[in-house]
């Protein structure tokens, strides 16, 4: 006969998890956001739209960048001109490497 073992994890997230290590970190990417919906009001559901791509695969390989022997996923056949944000998203993190 065979046994089951089932056990459980208990996980707890946070919209504060940055506060001390970071503060400016959540209004670094607010602002950043805003500004991009601002200039083009689409943007919010194409950013929408990436972030479920991104969660499909669920290891961000969408945002990995072209290189000289690997092509990346914002390039590879089905995500050319069909996911936008990709802009967005690297000022992004511009911007908070920067903080």
């Amino acid at each position: 006969m065979f046994g089951m073992h089932i056990s459980t994890t208990s996980a707890q997230l946070s919209s504060t998890f940055y506060a001390t290590s970071c503060p400016n970190l959540l209004p670094t990417i607010q602002a950043a956001v805003v500004n991009a919906v601002s200039n083009e009001p689409r943007m919010g559901a194409s950013l929408l739209r990436l972030h479920f791509h991104d969660c499909f695969g669920c290891d961000a390989s969408i945002l990995l960048d072209d290189t000289s022997s690997f092509t990346g996923e914002k390039t590879a056949g089905p995500n050319a001109n069909s996911v936008r944000g990709f802009d967005v998203i690297d000022t992004i993190k511009t911007q908070v490497e920067a903080l």
